[in-house]
């Protein structure tokens, strides 16, 4: 059974004067708040701008990177030189994870989002029987958080994975704590390997909005970093 490590709740996302070195045995998780309204439709466009700015200064290479997509869609860089990567946006936040030689996932959403489902409605269409029963136990406030964290832990893993969210979001299944917060991830289907070599950390992107990272391979060292409104030198 693997623990999902809780201690990216707590750490600052620090703002820095230029893209750090990226060793072999780290993680580095970008945080992104946007201070001026985006239209949701130009906010894609302005996290992959941000992307492959990131991506060339790890690069060391002022070559732009060309995106491909695998098998279900997930962007990577083919051309040497530039890490793994993945992106995710809600609202005003942008989350970059980037390793060297790790596959990985992120997941961001936002707390007030407006959903024709409510969260026990959509945990009980998509989440395994056991998690749906106890986001039941819970008021409707305590659930909607839950929910959320719930569900971007799942949805870190099948990013991390390569795939989304048809691969099913009941087929990764959590033990929830007396909150309904996960606290380890049980079973996970076979070809996704055994919940102890999966690594989860849940993170907090601030303005209500939840987090999760996830990728299966040995513990790393994860280092986070503020984004700010003016591009770091490269």
């Amino acid at each position: 059974m693997q623990a999902i490590h809780t201690h990216l709740v707590d750490q600052v996302f620090v703002p820095v004067d230029a893209i750090p070195a990226l060793h072999s045995d780290e993680v580095h998780l970008w945080l992104w708040p946007l201070t001026d309204p985006v239209a949701p439709r130009l906010l894609p466009k302005l996290a992959r701008r941000e992307l492959a700015r990131l991506l060339k200064a790890y690069a060391g290479t002022d070559v732009v990177p060309i995106f491909e997509q695998g098998k279900h869609g997930k962007p990577y860089v083919a051309a040497g030189g530039f890490p793994h990567f993945n992106v995710s946006h809600a609202g005003d936040r942008v989350a970059f994870a980037f390793c060297r030689k790790q596959e990985l996932g992120v997941d961001v959403e936002r707390g007030s989002m407006r959903r024709s489902h409510s969260a026990l409605e959509l945990a009980t269409r998509f989440f395994a029987a056991d998690e749906s029963t106890a986001l039941a136990s819970l008021d409707a406030e305590e659930r909607e958080r839950a929910f959320l964290h719930l569900w971007t832990c799942k949805e870190a893993v099948l990013k991390a994975l390569g795939h989304g969210l048809s691969f099913g979001l009941e087929r990764l299944r959590f033990a929830l704590g007396n909150d309904g917060r996960p606290e380890s991830l049980l079973a996970i289907a076979d070809e996704a390997g055994k919940p102890a070599e999966w690594q989860i950390h849940r993170f907090d992107p601030g303005g209500g909005h939840v987090g999760s990272l996830a990728w299966r391979g040995s513990p790393r060292l994860v280092k986070t970093f503020l984004l700010g409104a003016q591009p770091l030198p490269q």
